[in-house]
């Protein structure tokens, strides 16, 4: 054989072991947001949903996403009125516009300001739009990681019916629930599906937190009802929003809190802070001065890893979380 024809055989097998070593991870991506429902009066939207909805395209453009989750208050202050209310397009459509986005799926779900509306709108729109999904108030989702057997499962939850509506201009805290048949009915298929759930990672998401050292604190109601649960069935993190900054807590079972509130207000308030167990606040960031964020997740066969991404583009903080040692 000729020496060049060596060299080039020779070249090639050393190429091939690099290519296999560079090929990226195979992950599952997402953006988590919530409380980024704009406002009521012209121009509809603040701007601080322009500068998340801007970085949220460019996180997506350069780090790729499967999907963004809406953790509830999609459109301030009194949800929309039917399926057809412009806010749908002045608050959602026309700001998450950018092209990175247009085939990125949204699961939502709903929070407080969405039931002084029509929910019922909001799950309808489904229909109209290609990435918009809420298919019903609560609801289950499966993905698996590709080319891997790494699953993923997302319970996504209406925590209103859990635990009742809350005033932000009264009292903080939910009650009690509107319909208590409703509330049980979702506990029950909630704890059902997680006694059932066999996937690598669980993630459970509501708009209400369970823990939250800001303005609202942490939610009686899912205290007392939900986080046993998520004990219990080794649940990888709980997501939710409600206040408006960004949080991170963990409990000592290793269960993650993932509050990302953070879409449309931000809120310094850290008046609960003495009613969150010491130890369990490794993330705060509430500053007056900020355009806001929201979190970022990758999803890989060995961990979570859970980035704090300001409307800026700063990554605020970092954090992981292990694969779920199945029950």
């Amino acid at each position: 054989m000729d020496t060049w024809m060596v060299l080039l055989v020779l070249q090639a097998s050393l190429l091939l072991p690099l290519a296999d070593c560079t090929a990226p991870t195979p992950t599952l991506r997402f953006v988590a947001v919530g409380d980024w429902g704009g406002v009521p009066n012209a121009p509809f939207h603040t701007a601080r949903e322009m500068a998340n909805a801007k970085e949220i395209a460019r996180t997506v453009q350069t780090m790729g996403a499967d999907l963004i989750l809406s953790l509830g208050d999609n459109f301030y202050f009194n949800g929309v009125h039917d399926v057809n209310d412009k806010r749908f397009q002045e608050t959602f459509e026309d700001v998450f516009s950018d092209r990175s986005l247009r085939n990125v799926p949204w699961y939502v779900l709903a929070g407080n300001h969405d039931h002084l509306g029509n929910v019922s709108a909001q799950i309808a729109y489904s229909k109209v739009s290609k990435r918009w999904n809420f298919p019903s108030p609560f609801y289950r989702l499966h993905f698996k990681i590709p080319r891997t057997n790494t699953s993923v499962a997302i319970f996504m939850l209406d925590t209103v019916t859990l635990c009742g509506n809350s005033n932000d201009f009264l009292s903080q805290q939910p009650e009690r629930p509107k319909d208590l048949t409703l509330a049980r009915a979702q506990m029950s298929w909630l704890k059902k599906q997680l006694a059932a759930a066999k996937e690598d990672y669980v993630l459970v998401a509501g708009h209400y937190p369970v823990w939250s050292i800001a303005e609202h604190g942490p939610t009686r109601c899912l205290v007392k009802h939900l986080q046993p649960l998520l004990v219990k069935y080794g649940v990888t993190a709980y997501l939710c929003g409600h206040d408006h900054n960004l949080q991170y807590l963990q409990d000592e079972n290793g269960v993650g809190y993932v509050l990302s509130g953070a879409g449309n207000f931000m809120d310094p308030s850290v008046r609960h802070q003495r009613k969150v167990p010491n130890g369990y606040l490794r993330f705060h960031y509430g500053s007056e001065d900020s355009l806001g964020g929201f979190a970022y997740v990758e999803i890989s066969p060995k961990e979570m890893t859970i980035t704090y991404i300001e409307a800026s583009g700063k990554s605020l903080f970092k954090t992981s979380l292990p694969k779920r040692a199945k029950p």
